[in-house]
């Protein structure tokens, strides 16, 4: 019989994904379903225990703007709308919504109703994240106001579905780590109120996974594009499990942008785990394609479509590969507006940067994965720990951390102040502790003294955040000496260089590389 799961519908939301993170961690199996997306079959299965409708972009007053069947309500499962899903189910139910009342940012939320189950664990006033402009001004018909905002603005209602069933929303995100009992508030609405049961562990996904591919994938060889991080490599060994290391092909396209000494270390990498990569130097060609080119969207584009050249070039020579597999993250497929309602916010070369025209199926077995939860099998699948937790690296590389175009020159700055940073944060034993680290050139100069003359030089920005899936970030507060040996190692051994400083802005509102 199928196990208990959650149902979460998706509205395009930034942080639509991290519901479903959210209840998995607490051991609730949740999956999303994209709202124009929805069948009766799916909703009114019987392992599905309730829905929880996301946020989005959107006003629920925009021409055009999402909207879910009247049918649903009528279902008699449990549901829990957040943010414009909150909005859009006090529309739904009768109730009122204004635009020009926004709230963004920590707001305390004041709870009236503490003894409703879905606030059982919340204080009287608690701090949640808001992030909405427009605001529900008149609840449902016959529904209780749960909490308000430190503003005045509905902060939660409970109504009564027309199937019978509880119908809860909530203004605020619980499912950002700023909500610090938004955890909870999610695991009540499943335990307390949908009565599923906590079955799920990620490790429990090797076997879906690799089923999933043995049926996808019934003839044929597949084309791995491995970079030598965990997601291409866990994606390699479940392929190689699911198929056979003989139907596996690993290509390894070095495309001049990687970090210093990264193609030999890939390679050391990948061999040790029993996966002998194919090497293709294409660092002349990605240069070529980059030049004169300053815009991010661009490089990402053509970056993007040389790959799939290299790709298609490859597989010529290879009739018998039908498949081209990626380790595509959940936040690449979000970032690029490729899940429905989503907005662009940069075209990742693995997602928006394919083009039409790439003639191999693409396989995402991670696709609805997060970086932990990735690394979690990584460890299950018995694969190196130094590989699981190695720092995420763009598939554009270096090209996304030079501003403006790329040169020789700042390829060789960027590639040389990323080696120290990365060393350094290693040194202080704080590898592990972040989630990235690195350094960034632009065009920007700044004059400075070395052996008594004038020199200018380039300004290159330290990069280190910490974080748990990419979604949301902040700047790590690294020790005064760790910062000091960077600042004065860059200086002192990468030529060109006259002045380092350090990025303090979180995500919201910066995204962590720069282009």
């Amino acid at each position: 019989m199928p196990r208990d799961k959650i149902l979460v519908i998706g509205f395009g939301g930034q942080y639509m994904h991290l519901i479903a993170r959210r209840l998995r961690e607490r051991g609730f199996y949740a999956e999303i379903v994209p709202y124009n997306r929805l069948t009766s079959e799916v909703v009114t299965a019987p392992e599905v225990k309730a829905l929880v409708l996301s946020g989005g972009p959107p006003s629920v007053h925009s021409p055009g703007a999402p909207r879910l069947p009247r049918w649903v309500l009528e279902t008699g499962k449990p549901m829990l709308g957040i943010c414009y899903g909150f909005q859009l189910l006090a529309t739904m139910l009768g109730g009122r919504v204004e635009t020009g009342c926004g709230e963004y940012g920590r707001t305390v939320v004041e709870v009236i109703e503490p003894g409703d189950p879905l606030f059982a664990g919340w204080g009287r006033r608690e701090e949640a994240w808001m992030s909405h402009g427009d605001c529900v001004k008149e609840p449902p018909p016959g529904a209780d106001v749960l909490a308000i905002s430190e503003n005045g603005y509905v902060a939660a209602f409970r109504a009564e579905g027309p199937g019978g069933a509880p119908i809860y929303g909530v203004q605020f995100h619980p499912e950002v780590s700023h909500t610090p009992k938004g955890s909870l508030l999610l695991e009540n609405f499943a335990s307390r109120v949908a009565e599923a049961e906590p079955w799920w562990r990620p490790e429990n996904l090797v076997d879906r996974i690799i089923e999933e591919l043995r049926r996808k994938i019934r003839s044929g060889k597949v084309l791995v594009a491995v970079s030598g991080g965990v997601d291409s490599t866990v994606t390699t060994v479940l392929l190689a499990r699911a198929l056979g290391g003989d139907r596996v092909v690993a290509l390894l396209v070095d495309h001049g942008l990687f970090r210093e000494g990264e193609v030999e270390e890939t390679t050391r990498l990948l061999r040790s785990v029993g996966i002998e990569p194919v090497v293709v130097d294409a660092r002349e060609r990605f240069l070529r394609v980059l030049r004169g080119v300053r815009d991010p969207e661009e490089k990402r584009r053509r970056i993007g479509e040389e790959f799939a050249h290299v790709f298609t070039e490859f597989v010529e020579k290879h009739p018998e590969i039908r498949y081209l597999a990626q380790g595509t993250l959940y936040p690449d497929v979000i970032e690029s507006g490729a899940a429905p309602g989503a907005d662009r916010i940069k075209s990742h070369h693995n997602v928006g940067g394919l083009p039409d025209w790439l003639s191999l199926e693409v396989v995402e077995p991670l696709r609805d994965l997060y970086k932990d939860e990735v690394r979690r099998l990584a460890l299950a699948l018995g694969l190196p720990r130094k590989l699981a937790y190695r720092h995420p690296f763009p598939g554009p590389g270096l090209a996304v951390r030079i501003i403006g175009e790329v040169t020789e020159e700042k390829l060789r700055i960027v590639r040389a102040a990323s080696r120290i940073v990365e060393e350094e944060i290693e040194r202080a034993g704080l590898y592990e502790k972040v989630w990235q680290a690195f350094a960034v050139v632009g065009d920007d100069r700044w004059v400075g003294v070395k052996g008594d003359k004038r020199e200018e030089g380039y300004i290159v920005t330290v990069r280190v955040v910490d974080s748990e899936d990419g979604m949301t970030a902040d700047w790590v507060r690294l020790p005064h000496e760790v910062l000091d040996r960077i600042a004065r190692r860059i200086a002192r051994e990468v030529p060109g260089v006259t002045m380092v400083t350090y990025a303090i802005t979180s995500k919201p509102p910066s995204t962590i590389e720069p282009q």
